[in-house]
């Protein structure tokens, strides 16, 4: 097996003649979507992080762990529009429960209590050498407004809800000692922090899905190369993105040349920004805009544009180079 994509193919072999009047939405997208009633739906998501692939307790602290257990989780469900609910926790630990176990779990409920959900169940286990860490949250929203992969449309505008690339950045940072477990500190520290302690875009994905301005919508956990892909495939369209337009920090430049490494590798390539990509007409765009300064006094990044042709491409002048697919790869490294 090569891909993340092939394995998740094989799995589609078995499940796609499964339907039911319950089931709006099942695989394909941030989250399952099973009918609640005539006007709102439920949201099911689940997401696995194993120690050496998806953290270091090198450098990870316990207490930050536990917030990025559930803000990867509630991402999904910000990335649906929907309002989370509930969380389940299942934990295999590879010999006795460790020291640090409170303040792991004094993380994970922090967020979750930031987002007004609840701890309902879960399950514990002795794995073999790793530990590994799986949460399942729910959430519900409106029928009417919960945001799909694949509604984007030729001509719409494609846009990001922040910077990019910074997770990565911080990642290697912390590869090269630039953290150590006692906290973040120094210059490096916003970069350090976006990738120990993520933050969900709940608020934002509710207002986006209910502004009846979006068209398809998604967050960015395997880089924005494969991740937008995703949305084109599920919408039948294809993109180009704007070098110029990717909104890149100063500081994620800098660090770029600290670590001597090319930045839009971190920007297209990297994974676990957590923002929200999504796109719209391009007559909402200054509608789109007022809304997001006016209820939470930010702005957005529009970095390019759907168009017919199969594909992501990344456009600089006259250059277009495909870029699908080009992201994270947990079988493909």
């Amino acid at each position: 097996m090569t891909s993340e994509r092939e394995c998740i193919n094989r799995i589609l072999h078995y499940v796609q003649n499964h339907n039911r009047e319950y089931l709006i939405k099942g695989i394909g997208d941030d989250c399952a979507v099973l009918k609640k009633d005539e006007e709102n739906c439920l949201l099911l998501t689940t997401d696995t992080l194993v120690e050496g692939v998806h953290f270091d307790l090198a450098w990870h602290p316990p207490y930050l762990l536990g917030r990025k257990c559930a803000s990867v989780n509630l991402s999904d469900i910000a990335a649906m529009g929907g309002q989370p609910r509930t969380c389940l926790l299942s934990i295999g630990f590879p010999e006795s429960i460790p020291s640090w176990f409170d303040d792991f779990m004094s993380g994970l409920t922090s967020v979750l209590r930031e987002h007004d959900t609840l701890l309902v169940g879960g399950d514990t286990v002795k794995s073999g050498n790793d530990l590994i860490l799986s949460v399942t949250v729910t959430g519900e929203g409106s029928r009417k407004q919960i945001c799909y992969r694949s509604g984007a449309k030729p001509g719409d505008l494609i846009w990001v809800s922040g910077s990019l690339g910074n997770a990565a950045a911080g990642l290697e940072l912390c590869r090269k000692g630039f953290c150590q477990p006692a906290g973040i500190s120094g210059k490096w520290q916003q970069l350090i922090h976006a990738h120990l302690d993520p933050g969900p875009e709940v608020d934002l994905g509710i207002i986006l899905s209910s502004s009846g301005f979006v068209h398809a919508m998604m967050d960015i956990s395997d880089g924005l190369a494969t991740d937008l892909a995703h949305l084109c495939q599920e919408s039948g369209v294809g993109a180009e993105i704007q070098k110029d337009l990717l909104p890149v920090s100063v500081l994620l430049e800098n660090a770029a040349i600290e670590l001597n490494t090319g930045v839009f590798d971190w920007v297209l390539r990297g994974g676990e920004d957590y923002q929200l990509l999504f796109t719209t007409k391009a007559s909402d765009e200054q509608n789109l805009l007022q809304l997001v300064s006016d209820k939470l006094g930010r702005e957005m990044f529009c970095i390019g544009r759907i168009v017919d042709d199969q594909g992501v491409f990344l456009c600089s002048g006259e250059d277009r180079q495909e870029i699908s697919y080009q992201g994270y790869d947990h079988f493909s490294g």
